[in-house]
């Protein structure tokens, strides 16, 4: 019997075959694939606008809770411990609309957000900052002597309305000499980060501790390119920590951080750390329900200075850097639809409870 041997013909076939399968089975690998992108970016395009909706509930919920907390006749202050700062909710919590209140974890529909409300007044406003609070802010954050001068000098050639240029500070015609070129603003501040676009500020200046956690925005990255970014000197705070650029232009002394509570005359930090002591109630922590803010128990903000340690002459001074009201506030919503999330921030100020408009409204 004679044994045929495969042709060169048939083995070609079978690799032409074999690669025609692979091909094919690339091809509908990528197909799937895409199918599979497709899909879910449909899925996201439909979440969209549920998402835009949980946001704005979000804040409409903030505006709620803001409105019943200034319409409780018994709590003429805003602390740490109420329902709008995530607290358990102060003295007259109990038998109002604030009630059963959550601000986490908030069920819409076929999502669901959180909600985070920050009160502005806890810092110092940028806008009426004047070279004597520039100065202990910068002292505060540890910096160079030899260099913040020129630093708050440039601030305040940004913010006033001249061209005229402070000691060592800065105007357009210094702007215009960098690449881009640009102008002074010459107006006040809107949004904290134009200070990056200042003289002197860098991003250890302005973020403090979170100058490494941070993304770099444009100039910073043409800096880092031109290399005018050095290593980070570790402030142990920063601008960001310590001003606001909208607010009433008092601190909230019930809700200020040590580090905002020495920026007023008067206050070192052993007196800040009494105020915040005083706050605390029995405890000894922020946020509970012993807490003794400032308007509360016959404690009005004089009263509380003088147990801070001030004197009668002292407390009347650092009496016109404070309120016990908030007024302006910062609103932080994460919704999230068909685990597609997004974040939405909304700056509110409360004028009375029936008047609590959203200043602005935005998403990243």
């Amino acid at each position: 019997m004679r044994i045929r041997r495969p042709s060169a013909s048939a083995g070609i076939a079978l690799i032409i075959v074999m690669i025609t399968i692979l091909v094919l089975s690339v091809l509908a690998g990528g197909f799937a694939y895409s199918m599979k992108v497709e899909t879910k970016l449909a899925r996201n395009a439909n979440s969209e606008t549920e998402l835009q909706w949980l946001g704005r509930s979000g804040v409409e919920l903030a505006r709620f809770v803001l409105a019943q907390q200034l319409a409780l006749g018994c709590e003429p202050y805003d602390s740490l411990n109420q329902i709008w700062a995530g607290g358990p909710g102060g003295q007259c919590t109990s038998n109002s609309p604030l009630t059963g209140i959550g601000l986490t974890d908030v069920e819409l529909g076929n999502g669901r957000f959180s909600v985070k409300i920050m009160d502005l007044e806890r810092k110092f406003n940028i806008n009426v900052a004047d070279e004597a609070v520039l100065q202990r802010a910068f002292m505060l954050m540890d910096a160079d002597a030899g260099e913040f001068p020129a630093v708050i000098a440039a601030i305040l050639d940004w913010v006033d309305p001249d061209d005229n240029t402070h000691i060592g500070g800065a105007e357009s015609d210094y702007y215009q000499t960098l690449i881009p070129p640009y102008y002074a603003k010459n107006r006040p501040i809107d949004d904290l980060s134009e200070l990056l676009l200042v003289r002197g500020v860098t991003p250890d200046l302005y973020f403090g501790p979170a100058s490494t956690n941070h993304t770099p925005g444009r100039f910073e990255r043409q800096n880092q390119r031109l290399g005018r970014v050095g290593t980070p000197l570790g402030y142990p705070v920063g601008l960001m920590d310590l001003f606001t650029p909208i607010s009433s232009g008092k601190i909230n002394i019930n809700t200020a951080s040590l580090m905002v509570l020495q920026m007023v005359p008067f206050i070192d930090e052993n007196r800040a750390a009494q105020i915040i002591t005083l706050r605390s109630g029995y405890d000894g922590q922020e946020g509970t329900d012993d807490d003794t803010p400032a308007g509360s128990q016959g404690m009005n903000v004089l009263a509380f200075l003088a147990s801070a340690g001030l004197s009668q002459q002292e407390a009347a001074v650092a009496a016109r850097y404070f309120d016990q009201r908030s007024r302006t506030f910062e609103v932080t919503v994460e919704a999230e639809v068909n685990s597609y999330k997004r974040t939405f921030i909304a700056i509110v100020g409360r004028n009375s409870p029936r008047d609590v408009p959203v200043l602005s409204f935005y998403w990243r």
